[in-house]
Formats: structure tokens, C-alpha cells, sequence
């Protein structure tokens, strides 16, 4: 696996009034993630982990690699969540926590959670939460694959 980083790809996080974002090259526990936006008032927790699958059209991928632009990702993705507690006051809690470097097939690159107290107004958000950070966050990813070298890995747009 390569472990060469970008620069400017370093850990991060940002809290605000609208929720937490974290960029980590730490493992994603999505059962702790769950727990932090957890509220007496919720009826509804909805989650969305991304993980790294082991092939794409045909080839094994044997890892990916997120590099970022950490300080204007963090500011996009705390954007991102104030978007969608003004699109939906029922939003209660929203985070994004996202992997930076190398991530193995099976691991989580990103959760989103979000507690509303209905579990509608809950999907709607995280869903937003997700397709936004994938269009509009400043993470890019690399791609892995069985018997190629690193110079054959290819970066992919985020937006799949």
C-alpha cells in the first residue's frame, strides 16, 4: 500500500452549531459515530456507511486513497450540514466523518448519521448530507488494483 500523503491532506475536525465533520486517517467506528448523535428527542437515527469494495468493472481493488484539502473540505462539509438543518428544522444531529490515506476493502471511508425525531425527515438529510460532500467536498480518491503497480491506480471522481 502506498502511505505517501498530500500536504495539505491532514487531520481535521470542525464543530459547529449545525454538527461535527472529521477528516481522520484513523478507522471509522460507525457504532461510536451512531452514539454521538444520539438524543432523547430522536425517534429516528439514520446512517450511511461507505465502504471500500473489492472490485470495479472487472478488476480486484485492493485499497483506496483519500487525499484532501482538509481546512476548505472541513469548512464545505460544515456548510453541508448547516444546509440540511435549514432545509429540515427536524434535524437534531448531523455529522460526517471521513477517511484520509489508505483504506482497505471491507473498512468505512465515510459515515453519515443524522437524528430527527421522525425517521423520514432523518433519510432525507443524511441522504442530501451524502450526495453533497460527494459533489461538492474537497477529497479526491484513489483507486487500487490487484498485480498493478502504483503508478496504474487511478484518482476517481467522487460522485458515484
Amino acid at each position: 500500500m502506498s502511505s505517501s500523503t498530500h500536504s495539505s491532506s491532514v487531520e481535521g475536525r470542525l464543530r459547529g452549531d449545525d454538527g461535527l465533520v472529521v477528516l481522520t486517517y484513523q478507522p471509522l467506528d460507525p457504532a461510536q459515530i451512531i452514539l454521538s448523535v444520539q438524543d432523547d428527542a430522536a425517534g429516528a437515527i439514520a446512517v450511511f456507511v461507505g465502504t471500500t469494495r473489492n472490485s470495479f468493472q472487472g478488476k480486484f481493488v485492493t485499497h483506496l486513497q483519500y487525499e484532501s484539502y482538509t481546512k476548505l473540505a472541513l469548512k464545505t462539509m460544515a456548510d453541508i450540514l448547516r444546509a440540511a438543518r435549514t432545509t429540515s428544522d427536524a434535524v437534531l444531529h448531523s455529522v460526517i466523518y471521513h477517511r484520509l490515506g489508505d483504506v482497505p476493502v471491507g473498512q468505512p471511508s465515510i459515515v453519515v448519521a443524522v437524528s430527527s425525531p421522525h425517521r423520514r425527515e432523518a433519510f432525507v438529510a443524511c441522504e442530501m448530507i451524502l450526495e453533497e460532500v460527494k459533489k461538492k467536498a474537497q477529497i479526491w480518491k484513489r483507486e487500487y488494483y490487484e498485480g498493478e503497480g502504483d503508478e496504474l491506480a487511478q484518482w476517481k471522481t467522487n460522485v458515484h
